[in-house]
C-alpha cells in the first residue's frame, strides 16, 4: 500500500512539473512556425501603431484600474498573423482602441528585438494598481485578432441580454457563448454604447437614433434583448462613476450578411495591399549553382487571402527580394524590384499535414541565375509574381541598401517605457 501510495505520489509531481513546465514562457527558434498552443494569451486597447516596423503598443487588461495600465509594446513576428472583421488585415488597417486578442511569444533573439525585452516572469508581476499581468515578456505576436475575428475563429458569439437606454447611449448587457448550445457557465459583461456605435443588418448601416425610430429599442428605459445572437466590435473610453474597466461597444453586426460584408471589404484592402508589397515566405533552403545561380526553396506565410496563393504557379515568373525581420524590403532605394533577384518558379505544393499558425503550408521553388545577399536559410523574403503590379514602396517601409541601419530613421526600442 506504501509503495502503491509513494508511485501515486511521483507521477502526480510528475503531473504537476509537466503543467508547470507547459506554462512556462516560450521563444521560438529562428525558422520554424511555433505552436499556438505555447503562446502566452492576453487582450487589451490598441494605443499606439508604427506599422512601418509591425509594432505597436497595447493597454493589457489585468485585475486593477484599467486607465492606469502603461502602454505595453509589442511586435509582429515575421510570419505573425492580423486579423480584423474577421479577415487578413495589417497594422495600418485597425483603429486605435481597439480592444485586440494577442497571442505572443518571447522576443526569438534579444539581441534584434525592435521593443524592450523584459524579465520571462514578468507576466506575473504586479504593477502598482494595475494589478498582475499587465507587461508580460511575451510581446513577440503570433496572432492578433479583434473581437469578431476571435469569435469566428472560436465558434462564438455575443448574446445580448439586456438594454438600459437614455439619450441614444447607455448600457448593454451581454455574454460571449459558442454559438452552437453552450453549458451555461458563460458569465455576463456590461459594456457602454452610444450615438455613435453602428449597428449593421445585411447592407445597411444603422444608429442607435434608427433602431429607435423603428421601434427595436426604446428611447429610454431598460429592454429584455432575448439573448439575440451578434457579433461585436469592442473598444474602450474612459468610463465615469468610479468603473475602471469597462469595455465600449463600437460595432454590432446583427447578421452574418452583414458581417461578411465587412470581412469582404477588409479581404479586398488587404489582397490590394499585399499585392503592392509581395508575399513574404521564410527559406527552407538554398542549392547554389555556379556563377550566381541558385534555386530557392521558402514556405509562404500564411493568414492571406487564398486568391493570393493561387497565383504562385509552377512556371510562372517570379521576383524575390530580401526583407528584414519587420517584413521591409531591403535594397529599396530604386524599388523593391530594383535588386531582386529574378527568375521562375519551378514548383508550388501543399505540403502534408495541417500548416501551423504562421505558414500557409504551401512550399515553393524558386530558381534564379542572379541571388542576392539575404537570400539565405531561415531568412525571410518578399515574392512577387510577376502578373502583380510593379509600384514603389513608400520611404518608411524599406532600408536604402540593405546594410543601412534602422536607427537613422526610424526610432529605437528607447522610446518605449523603462521597466
Amino acid at each position: 500500500m506504501k509503495s502503491s501510495l509513494s508511485v501515486l505520489g511521483f507521477l502526480l509531481l510528475l503531473l504537476s512539473i509537466r503543467v508547470a513546465a507547459d506554462d512556462e514562457p516560450f521563444r521560438p527558434v529562428e525558422g520554424k512556425f511555433p505552436s499556438m498552443d505555447k503562446a502566452h494569451a492576453y487582450r487589451g486597447e490598441l494605443v499606439f501603431v508604427d506599422h512601418a516596423n509591425r509594432r505597436g503598443s497595447i493597454r493589457v487588461q489585468g485585475a486593477g484600474t484599467y486607465f492606469r495600465n502603461a502602454p505595453h509594446p509589442f511586435a509582429m513576428l515575421p510570419y505573425g498573423i492580423v486579423r480584423y472583421h474577421g479577415a487578413p488585415a495589417d497594422l495600418r488597417d485597425i483603429p486605435l482602441g481597439t480592444v485586440l486578442h494577442v497571442r505572443a511569444f518571447l522576443p526569438p533573439d534579444p539581441a534584434t528585438s525592435p521593443v524592450p525585452v523584459l524579465p520571462p516572469d514578468n507576466r506575473n508581476k504586479t504593477a502598482g494598481y494595475s494589478g498582475v499581468g499587465i507587461a508580460p515578456a511575451e510581446n513577440h505576436v503570433l496572432l492578433l485578432e479583434d473581437e469578431p475575428s476571435l469569435c469566428q475563429r472560436e465558434g462564438l458569439v455575443w448574446k445580448l441580454k439586456e438594454l438600459d437606454i437614455k439619450s441614444l447611449e447607455g448600457l448593454i448587457t451581454a455574454s460571449r457563448e459558442p454559438e452552437k448550445g453552450g453549458d451555461g457557465k458563460s458569465s455576463d459583461e456590461k459594456m457602454t454604447f452610444d450615438a455613435a456605435t453602428r449597428v449593421w443588418r445585411g447592407r445597411e448601416c444603422l444608429k442607435i437614433a434608427d433602431l429607435i425610430a423603428e421601434g427595436v429599442w426604446p428611447a429610454e428605459g431598460k429592454k429584455n434583448l432575448g439573448a439575440q445572437a451578434v457579433q461585436l466590435g469592442i473598444t474602450w473610453k474612459p468610463t465615469p462613476d468610479g468603473v475602471f474597466t469597462r469595455f465600449h461597444i463600437s460595432d454590432v453586426w446583427l447578421d452574418t450578411a452583414a458581417m461578411e460584408r465587412s470581412a469582404g471589404s477588409q479581404t479586398e484592402t488587404h489582397k490590394a495591399f499585399i499585392r503592392s508589397r509581395w508575399m513574404p515566405a521564410s527559406v527552407d533552403a538554398v542549392e547554389y549553382g555556379k556563377f550566381g545561380r541558385a534555386t530557392v526553396t521558402a514556405t509562404l506565410f500564411g493568414g492571406m487571402d487564398a486568391s493570393l496563393y493561387v497565383d504562385f504557379e509552377k512556371g510562372a515568373s517570379a521576383l524575390m527580394n530580401a526583407v528584414a525581420n519587420t517584413l521591409k524590403h531591403t535594397h529599396g532605394g530604386y524599388g523593391p524590384a530594383h535588386m531582386a533577384s529574378r527568375g521562375s518558379l519551378l514548383d508550388a505544393v501543399r505540403l502534408p499535414g495541417d500548416a501551423p499558425i504562421g505558414s500557409s503550408g504551401i512550399q515553393i521553388r524558386f530558381e534564379t541565375d542572379l541571388i542576392i545577399e539575404g537570400i539565405r536559410p531561415g531568412r525571410t523574403v518578399r515574392v512577387r509574381p510577376t502578373k502583380w503590379p510593379q509600384v514603389q514602396v513608400p520611404r518608411e517601409e524599406f532600408l536604402s541598401d540593405g546594410a543601412s541601419s534602422i536607427e537613422e530613421r526610424f526610432p529605437t526600442p528607447a522610446i518605449f517605457p523603462k521597466y
